[in-house]
Parts: C-alpha cells; sequence; structure tokens
C-alpha cells in the first residue's frame, strides 16, 4: 500500500478476510477490522490480534454507524458477506440481502459521505451462472444461477453505481474470485472436506459425478489481487481474480489421495439447485489491471492446505 493511512478490512475474521488482515499489517498498514462475528469467532485473527496495528470492531454492517469508523481512510476492503449457494434458496434469503445487498449499499454510502479515495469489493464467479464453456471475460452478460450468485451481483453492481455519483470522489474496483481455497477455508468447502475425508476415513459427500470443473484459487494469490486492486488505475472496474485453469472434482479428489496417500471415500449425491458445470475466468483483464497472475498450482496448494491440516487442531486421523 503506497500510503500510511489506515484502511479498512471488512469481514475481516472471515477465511480471506483474516488472511488479508495480515499481510496488510505485514506491509506496515494500521488496520480496521470490522466483523459482526467478533469476537467470538477470532481463531482466524490470532496473530492480528497480536499486532498493535490492529484494531477489531465486533459490528453488524447492515446496522453500525459507518462514517466515523471511515473518516481518514485510505481503502476500504469490503470482503464481509453471507457465502454460499445451497442455503439461498428459500427463507434465508432474507440474509443474504440483507448482508450482501444492503450492507454494500451502507459501505458504498459511507464511503460516498467520507470520500474514501478506493473501495476493493469481494464478489464471486456465481454472477456468470449457466453458460456456454468458459473462459468466462468481464463483459460476459452475468446470468446468476443462485440467489447467492444474484445477490453477489447486487452488490457489486450497487458499489459502482456509487462510483458514478456526481459526488463520489471514490472509485471502485470489483474483484470475481473464482473459487478460492486454503489455510483456514470454510468447513463447507471442497477441497478441504477432501483432504480431511482422506485423513479422518469419513465419506465425503460428491455432489453429482464429480465431472464439475472449477478454477481454483489459492488464498495467497487472491490476497495478491486485493492488494493490487487498491491501487490499480481504475475508477469503476470489474475484475476476474482465476487462473484461467478448470480442474475436475475428481481430479481434486485424485490429488488429495496421492498427497496423502489415503483414499477419499466419498457417497454420492444429486447436484444441487444452481450448481454450474464449470467456472473458468479469463484472466487477461487481471493481468493488464493488476499487473497479477497467480503462482501456487493446485497441487503445491493442496500440498499448503495438508500441511495446515496436520499441524492444526482439527480433528482427524493422521
Amino acid at each position: 500500500m503506497p500510503s500510511t493511512r489506515p484502511v479498512v478490512v471488512t469481514g475481516v475474521a472471515g477465511f480471506i478476510g483474516s488472511h488479508l488482515a495480515e499481510a496488510l499489517l505485514a506491509q506496515g498498514c494500521a488496520v480496521i477490522g470490522i466483523d459482526r462475528r467478533l469476537p467470538q469467532a477470532d481463531s482466524n485473527l490470532a496473530d492480528c490480534l497480536r499486532h498493535p496495528n490492529f484494531t477489531p470492531v465486533g459490528a453488524d454492517l447492515a446496522e453500525v454507524d459507518l462514517p466515523p469508523l471511515f473518516e481518514g481512510i485510505h481503502t476500504v476492503f469490503h470482503l464481509a458477506g453471507i457465502p454460499g449457494m445451497r442455503p439461498s434458496w428459500g427463507p434465508d434469503f432474507a440474509e443474504y440481502t440483507r448482508s450482501n445487498v444492503l450492507a454494500s449499499q451502507r459501505v458504498a454510502d459511507a464511503c460516498l459521505e467520507c470520500r474514501v479515495p478506493r473501495l476493493v469489493v469481494a464478489s464471486s464467479s456465481s454472477v456468470y451462472g449457466q453458460r456456454e464453456p468458459g473462459p468466462y471475460a468481464e463483459s460476459c452478460l452475468p446470468a446468476p444461477a443462485s440467489p447467492y450468485g444474484v445477490s453477489k451481483l447486487a452488490g457489486e453492481q450497487v458499489c459502482l453505481a456509487y462510483a458514478a455519483h456526481p459526488r463520489s470522489v471514490t472509485s471502485v474496483v470489483a474483484l470475481r474470485y473464482f473459487t478460492v481455497y486454503g489455510p483456514r477455508q470454510r468447513d463447507d468447502m471442497l477441497i478441504g472436506r477432501a483432504l480431511r475425508a482422506a485423513l479422518s476415513g469419513e465419506p465425503l459427500r460428491v455432489y453429482g459425478e464429480g465431472s464439475q470443473r472449477r478454477d481454483f484459487t489459492y488464498i495467497s494469490d487472491v490476497v495478491a489481487a486485493t492488494l493490487a486492486a487498491a491501487t490499480a488505475p481504475a475508477e469503476a472496474e470489474v475484475i476476474n481474480v482465476g487462473g484461467g485453469r478448470a480442474v475436475s472434482i475428481a481430479e481434486v479428489l485424485t490429488t488429495a489421495e496421492r498427497l496423502t496417500g489415503r483414499r477419499v471415500p466419498r457417497t454420492h449425491q444429486p447436484a444441487y439447485e444452481g450448481d454450474v458445470p464449470e467456472t473458468l475466468a479469463d484472466p487477461a483483464k487481471a493481468a493488464r489491471l493488476l499487473g497479477w497472475q497467480p503462482e501456487v498450482g493446485l497441487a503445491d496448494g493442496m500440498a499448503r492446505q495438508l500441511a495446515w491440516l496436520t499441524r492444526s487442531a482439527i480433528p482427524v486421523e493422521v
């Protein structure tokens, strides 16, 4: 970061937010970390909480008075939100709209009021939905196939609308992350589940036949792209964060077995609503505007995640 002014990270206790906060602190930034799960869910923030330049704020973005937290801020990294496609069907969608849309509007409005120079927004490859085989460029018409995807698209677009406000000095970069994985990944995500299944012998639920393909992106590469977005030459941009290589679920399971030396036991269930056959990023815009390309391949990234699992307090037999 080129400025010593403080930055804000929303969703700081989450998977990506906690890694981003650590990287910002390592660069010498003062970080205000906002998360409604604090202090109950601060295990991801063990290192941050010991750092003198980290200020944790336990608050709900849909309710808290944000301008006092945004005064004098150089960059807001808005990573907070409700993840997951399956739970977004049905009555829980009210929480998706509150956390992914309303909260994003309130963040953008506070940036407008406080004249924050840059807002970086975490979006998702889910906005592309059911499409012909990729890669997907940012110019592709979004067609989300789940309520979750709809909420992420709405959140990024409301922030981009604020960039065009006549009084705005805030430039906005919305990053469409493609299937992020690595240490501290959510428990319901595939790669962590596959590695734990191999280590514990508990069957892994596979939705469909394992032919779905995903553009997996390791957490350190995602953090690098997110940091670059803070200073990228942009006024209102959407940028893919994915390497441009899709890997099948079956290949992930094979890699988990090779790394652990154990079979991944599995049970098959029908594919769930909103699942798409493939996600695949066109990474050209990220290379051009962020100077970014991924450095960690799938096997290397999974090996790093396995090493973290085996040295952490994850209850698996090793």
